[in-house]
């Protein structure tokens, strides 16, 4: 098993936005190079976000799933873990298996569970907040996914409803992102700790405001996308954007 790089965070690199169409078709190379890897990962989380879904539903919950759906996207880059290590032994011209992926990541476990759990809890934050605005607009339980969308569409409160959602959702969404778009594949790329990642990741995101508000807007809209088909998608659109995220990060570090 190959160590992580030096223990330096390297240099911030400008990035423009055409780039993402390249990150994309890269990440669709992995994903076609290791097929069976990259689709078994994503078909666990796929199955993971059918559970969930069946469980709310079957509770009376169901308008909690879109609530539940944009947690998930905020821990996206601790889902997508294994398939930046794939990425990363493709590029490195490693050989890639099951048990190689795994092991690379349990070796750079504590320093990924540190930052997995500061995602953690910006996903439990958003879920409580959104328990909040539930409450606040609907006076009591939230309703059924079916009464909720009627609701949304045709309710007098629907538009304070949707803003309130949306600048909450958004303010955690974009520190989310900000602090882990570049420090999750840099703590298998580099011998780094949790800290020295994030600060990195902020500020190369900083350095690059308009390109990150494009793919940060590109992930979300192709993990939606998966999430739309009954989260069978995920087992493509999941695999899509954590490979490509990782030739993102490449891009802000190499040199």
């Amino acid at each position: 098993m190959t160590m992580p790089n030096g223990a330096n965070p390297p240099t911030i690199r400008r990035l423009t936005s055409d780039q993402a169409s390249g990150w994309l078709a890269a990440g669709w190379r992995d994903m076609a190079r290791n097929p069976g890897l990259s689709l078994g990962f994503g078909a666990v989380f796929a199955v993971i976000g059918l559970v969930m879904a069946y469980g709310l539903e079957r509770e009376g919950l169901g308008s909690l799933l879109l609530p539940a759906c944009a947690g998930f996207v905020l821990i996206g880059p601790l889902s997508a873990v294994f398939f930046y290590e794939i990425s990363r032994r493709n590029e490195m011209g490693e050989p890639v298996s099951l048990s190689l992926v795994v092991s690379s990541v349990l070796a750079r476990f504590g320093q990924i569970a540190q930052l997995g759990m500061v995602l953690v809890l910006f996903m439990m934050a958003w879920l409580l907040s959104g328990l909040v605005i539930f409450a606040m607009f609907f006076q009591g339980a939230p309703p059924p996914l079916e009464n909720f969308v009627m609701d949304i569409l045709f309710g007098s409160g629907s538009r304070i409803f949707l803003v309130v959602g949306m600048v909450v959702g958004g303010l955690l969404a974009a520190i989310a992102f900000s602090i882990s778009v570049f420090a999750m594949p840099m703590l298998l790329d580099r011998d780094v700790g949790a800290f020295t990642a994030m600060v990195y990741s902020v500020r190369a995101v900083r350095l690059n405001q308009a390109s990150m508000i494009g793919w940060g807007a590109t992930i979300a809209i192709i993990t939606f996308f998966g999430m739309g088909f009954a989260f069978v998608g995920l087992v493509v659109s999941l695999p899509l954007v954590a490979h490509a995220s990782w030739h993102a990060y490449r891009d802000v570090s190499r040199g």
